[in-house]
């Protein structure tokens, strides 16, 4: 009964509750479906570094939400493509495989009926089905060997091809009628999501070691994750190396941008770069240096820091009025099925916080600390007294010791 009874103070303690959190922002959702919200400086602020205590809350219920960092990434989508005219040429299989829903594509999966085979495939691509001029992608080697439980293979490899149309000539056992269909995957590319987090920099120049300082301010606690340069179209072909750090000199980061346009043994070369990844939390001033060498500074028309967006996903049933609760340097973050199970969806539209307020039910967490901790002065009495209680009783054991000797 009592690990029971402390299992479920201890949720307490450390569980949700709208009173626990210092802080509250207003969230309006106009419409059903997935909605993200974008942490901005004032939640950075006030919120833990972490952000594992926001909390979304509809009237009284809990909102299960996604923390997602913008990173960027891949999402690849598996269609089916039309296989046209299978037909047997010759000793050979051939058809063609109409890939024009893909933008661009490096494999096809067939679907064949044929087993226990092994079998050559050829396959040149055209944007004219009609086309007298096929060019050569490649050959690949399908294969079906499950009466030896060694799997098989039915993936066509290409390289990155957009041609509208393939056509394949088989060698071997496939039959035209085997060729069942074929899928292949669309993929779309989804580029990282950058905000800028501060303002313009101060400028100066150090004389002693020619380098260029930039001092950018920071709003608290708000991570800074690249710098991001903006270099004058008449400067002349650079290649500079960047330092990254702390208002007291600490190193952060390091990198280098250029610009290199030019011709070398007849090849042109492009090479641009004008940013440099690092990482900082809580830093409130971030000094970029710039090595000239013994070049003249650069011609810099701007400069920023940015941070990769943090958004906050979840889904509405309809339309109505929320909470983001933040400001519980205790809470641990959330366990979520939603964010275990998270797809994107495409159409999820952005909602906007309304101001910061402080919340006007904070009531604090009730205090957790050892009953010693909460009452100190109470404990140091007490071990005063049992010290003087204990000296008395050493005392009058004294005593009474050189009585009885002084008796004999």
């Amino acid at each position: 009964m009592n690990t029971l009874t402390g299992l479920v103070a201890l949720v307490l303690l450390t569980g949700p509750s709208p009173s626990y959190f210092h802080y509250l922002r207003p969230v309006q959702v106009s419409n059903a479906g997935q909605h993200y919200i974008t942490v901005d400086e004032t939640v950075w602020k006030h919120a833990r570094p972490d952000l594992g205590d926001l909390r979304l809350y509809a009237a009284e219920s809990e909102t299960p939400y996604c923390l997602v960092v913008e990173r960027g990434n891949s999402q690849r989508e598996r269609i089916p493509v039309p296989v046209l005219q299978q037909s047997a040429v010759g000793e050979k299989t051939q058809f063609l495989i109409d890939m024009s829903a893909l933008a661009e594509y490096d494999h096809v999966d067939l679907n064949l009926a044929t087993r226990n085979f092994v079998a050559h495939a050829r396959v040149e691509g055209s944007d004219d089905v009609h086309g007298r001029r096929w060019a050569a992608l490649g050959d690949s080697i399908l294969y079906d060997l499950s009466k030896e439980n060694l799997g098989r293979n039915s993936m066509l490899r290409l390289p990155r091809a957009t041609y509208k149309y393939l056509r394949v000539v088989m060698d071997g056992p496939v039959k035209p009628t085997d060729v069942m269909g074929a899928t292949s995957e669309m993929g779309e590319n989804l580029p990282a999501l950058w905000r800028d987090v501060s303002g313009a920099p101060r400028q100066e120049q150090n004389a002693k070691d020619k380098d260029t300082v930039l001092a950018f301010d920071l709003a608290e606690n708000v991570p800074a994750e690249r710098v991001v340069f903006a270099v004058d179209s008449t400067q002349p072909d650079f290649q500079r190396r960047i330092e990254i750090q702390d208002e007291k000199g600490g190193w952060i980061g390091a990198g280098e941008i250029n610009r290199i346009h030019m011709v070398r043994a007849g090849q042109k070369i492009d090479s641009e770069g004008q940013e440099v990844a690092f990482s900082s939390n809580g830093q409130k001033i971030i000094k970029v240096v710039i090595h000239n060498g013994d070049d003249p500074p650069l011609k810099l028309t701007g400069a920023r820091l940015q941070q990769m967006e943090r958004r906050v996903y979840f889904d509405s049933v309809g339309p109505g009025q929320g909470t983001l609760y933040f400001g519980d340097e205790k809470l641990e973050p959330p366990v979520y099925d939603y964010a275990k199970l998270f797809q994107r969806d495409k159409a999820a539209s952005q909602v906007t916080l309304g101001p910061e307020v402080a919340n006007p039910a904070y009531t604090g967490r009730p205090d957790d600390r050892a009953w010693s901790e909460r009452h100190p002065v109470v404990l140091w009495i007490a071990i005063i007294a049992a010290v003087v209680v204990l000296g008395g009783l050493a005392l009058r054991s004294i005593r009474a010791a050189a009585t009885g000797n002084a008796g004999d």
